[in-house]
């Protein structure tokens, strides 16, 4: 029995901006997420439906492409899809990270080539994931809509980009710490007087303040809302019930979870073939485990339809059940 079901959560939280979809791959994160964004938008609110998933789907859910800008939903009012193009972001990253290694390298006096240490920085697995968390807490500071909806990457990635901003600051607060004992030492090593410009400093307080910026938005429970979708499958049970608690020490507020594809026994008739009838009873196995491990969270059970979830007429029927 749902307590309190997603209409009701989103009643509670009026305030709500941020609301994110997560979960295993091949949930439907991307499906529950054009759903929530759907049903923002018939509220008349300005809605931007965002993928920040490398591996995009919102093309093919909408039938229409939204690669690469943000694009109206033709037939939806006040909704706006966005697959952010990864190639792009990344370029565009690096051509950042290497202008500020050689602006670096120049302002200490160091006689190397950017290659090497912008080769370094990019080679990281994580480099393409933090690319698209930059590009998403973009979208966020721009503020343009009222609502953003965000389909995210595979819970392992979301969990750590959106943790960064607790690892960020601790880091850079201990690098401007350091920055400051350099300075007062070049103060008293030098026989000017004269104030310095330190481009350095100016960079590490400005990227601090971006991130604390970012986390003070994460971690507001009155805007921000991170549901986890999951199938009744002992797998993506699993990884959420592990998720749904680093989420808790992040302080990053959690919304409930979602079960996609419950087959309905009604619809399957009275004799249905036995690997069905095996399916059902597997799945009605796993629905016990949820209600017992994610007592009260559970915010809405979605269908598992006789066709596949894509265009805007398959996308209302899920936002219905999702918001029933």
């Amino acid at each position: 029995m749902i307590e309190k079901s997603m209409r009701q959560f989103l009643e509670e939280h009026p305030q709500m901006k941020y609301v994110f979809f997560g979960g295993k791959g091949g949930v439907g994160k991307t499906v529950m997420a054009g759903a929530a964004a759907l049903w923002f938008a018939k509220q008349g609110k300005h809605t931007l439906l965002a993928s920040t998933n490398p591996v995009h789907s919102l093309t093919s859910l909408l039938d229409q492409d939204v690669f690469g800008k943000p694009t109206p939903v033709e037939g939806v009012p006040n909704l706006i899809a966005y697959e952010i193009d990864t190639k792009d972001t990344i370029e565009r990253s690096k051509r950042e990270i290497r202008e500020k290694i050689e602006w670096f390298l120049k302002y200490a006096d160091i006689k190397t080539r950017a290659d090497e240490f912008v080769e370094s920085a990019t080679m990281n697995p994580a480099f393409e994931e933090s690319a698209m968390f930059e590009n998403m807490i973009e979208l966020m500071f721009k503020d343009e809509y009222e609502v953003y909806v965000f389909d995210t990457a595979p819970t392992a990635n979301a969990r750590r980009l959106l943790g960064m901003s607790s690892v960020y600051s601790l880091w850079v607060n201990k690098m401007v710490e350091s920055r400051k004992e350099a300075q007062s030492l070049r103060k008293l090593l030098s026989f000017s007087k004269k104030e310095e410009k330190d481009p350095l400093m100016e960079y590490l307080i400005s990227f601090r303040d971006r991130i604390t910026r970012a986390k003070q938005l994460l971690t507001d429970d009155s805007k921000t809302a991170f549901f986890f979708v999951t199938l009744p499958e002992a797998l993506p049970i699993a990884v959420i019930r592990r998720f749904i608690n680093w989420f808790h020490d992040f302080g990053i507020p959690v919304g409930g979870v979602v079960v996609n594809m419950l087959i309905d026994k009604k619809a399957v008739g009275e004799n249905p073939p036995e690997f069905v009838l095996n399916r059902i009873i597997a799945q009605e196995n796993y629905m016990q485990q949820i209600w017992e491990q994610f007592d009260g969270m559970v915010r809405a059970i979605i269908p598992l339809y006789e066709t596949e979830v894509r265009g805007i007429k398959m996308l209302e029927r899920v936002s219905e059940a999702l918001f029933s």
